[in-house]
């Protein structure tokens, strides 16, 4: 027999947006319901390729929410330092948390790790229903609620609904909501490396012709997450090369600067595509991280952009709530809508500033380059702006991702 749930929130994905809203809003005393097509909480297997550079206000997002200490630390690298630098010019940068007073700049983590440890806190809150390995088969909106119905034949009713359903959203592709998009004209190779000197605790990325390589720390010394993104082609050719053949090309193409680059997984390509929708909100809906916008991951800033729309959610979902406010009337959720758009063009604009600005060889870019990376190195006023930037010390950061002390 069918059944039909109330909820005062939908979360429509289990990944790690969804999840973070769902833990916010619960600790707000809502009551929410995931739709998860997945199955996350199953314990750690072998490490995953896939990795995010995990901020310092992402970091506090999720002790703030309680997930941090369900985080397996051994599957983390905390980087105190960054190094860029431009492969064919003379511009570098060098940033340092002891010049910001902080113990790290940021984490690179398992994003399955991080899945995990969402999953494990989410399942301690009564208010949270998490019903893994369920499609969705329809969403309706009416004036006071919104229905969604489960491959199952169940129904859901929830005041408002959170599409967090990664960049394919099939809540976006329903309600219609169109996108601005671009392909980026490059591939992501992703791959676990082993490097004959130390990584010392420092994230590094080097700006090549064809685009950025990042080898970002993981938690053993010589260990690396590297993200190489080169043209389709490129890609292809790489792929095909033997493990030798292609350690003789990413030692190359990083100058031999950690020594010789031994590949000790599987490598793997994504092509890159900025996605920006065109709506964030509307009547009963609100649109979350990747279901909203994809972004060039050569800063990394990804997941903590959609971290930033969880925790903007969740602030503005419980003021409404406290305040006895409709939650899903599209009148109370346009500042928020106006708050992530602004804040995702932005990070979208600046990345593409960077690629356009580091793609080539022209001589010009390069001496703009060289110059614009000196400048900010040799002036700390402005290397502290930047530092700050990269950590996630913003002015408008939301409340959950902020210390205790400053809430």
């Amino acid at each position: 027999m069918y059944q039909t749930q109330t909820f005062d929130v939908a979360i429509v994905g289990g990944g790690m947006v969804g999840l973070a809203t769902a833990i916010g809003l619960a600790q707000q005393q809502l009551n929410v319901v995931v739709i998860d097509a997945g199955e996350v909480s199953a314990p750690l297997g072998e490490p995953k390729l896939r990795v995010s550079a995990i901020n310092k206000a992402s970091q506090q997002l999720l002790t703030n929410l309680g997930a941090w200490p369900y985080i397996d630390l051994e599957r983390t690298g905390p980087y105190q330092q960054m190094a860029v630098w431009d492969k064919d010019g003379l511009g570098k940068i060098h940033f340092d948390a002891n010049s910001i007073n902080e113990a790290s700049l940021g984490t690179i983590i398992e994003n399955q790790a991080i899945s995990y440890a969402l999953a494990k806190r989410a399942s301690e809150f009564d208010n949270i229903t998490h019903l893994e390995g369920q499609r969705l088969e329809r969403i309706a909106f009416g004036e006071r609620e919104a229905w969604l119905t489960l491959e199952n034949g169940d129904n859901v009713s929830a005041a408002l609904v959170v599409g967090a359903d990664g960049a394919n959203s099939w809540v976006r592709q329903q309600c219609q909501i169109p996108l601005t998009f671009w392909d980026y004209g490059h591939h992501a190779i992703v791959a676990t490396v082993r490097t004959e000197l130390p990584h010392d605790a420092t994230a590094r990325q080097a700006f090549l012709p064809d685009g950025p390589l990042a080898l970002l720390p993981l938690n053993e010394a010589n260990l690396h997450s590297i993200v190489w993104s080169v043209t389709p082609e490129q890609a292809q050719t790489l792929l095909a090369k033997d493990d030798t053949e292609f350690n003789k090309a990413l030692t190359a193409a990083f100058d031999s600067r950690l020594g010789l680059c031994q590949v000790e997984s599987e490598r793997q390509s994504f092509p890159l595509r900025m996605r920006y929708a065109r709506h964030f909100a509307r009547h009963r809906l609100v649109l979350a991280g990747d279901a909203a916008h994809t972004i060039h991951p050569l800063a990394g800033q990804g997941v903590n952009l959609g971290f930033l729309d969880a925790a903007s959610i969740v602030q503005t979902v419980s003021e409404l709530h406290n305040e006895a406010k409709d939650i899903g009337d599209y009148a109370n959720l346009r500042s928020l809508e106006r708050w992530r758009k602004a804040e995702a063009m932005e990070m979208i604009a600046s990345m593409e500033a960077l690629k356009r600005l580091f793609a080539g060889s022209n001589p010009l870019k390069k001496m703009v380059r060289d110059i614009g990376l000196s400048l900010v190195d040799n002036i700390s006023s402005l290397k502290t702006v930047f530092i700050k930037q990269a950590v996630g010390n913003k002015i408008n950061l939301p409340k959950l991702c902020q210390p205790p002390k400053s809430r």
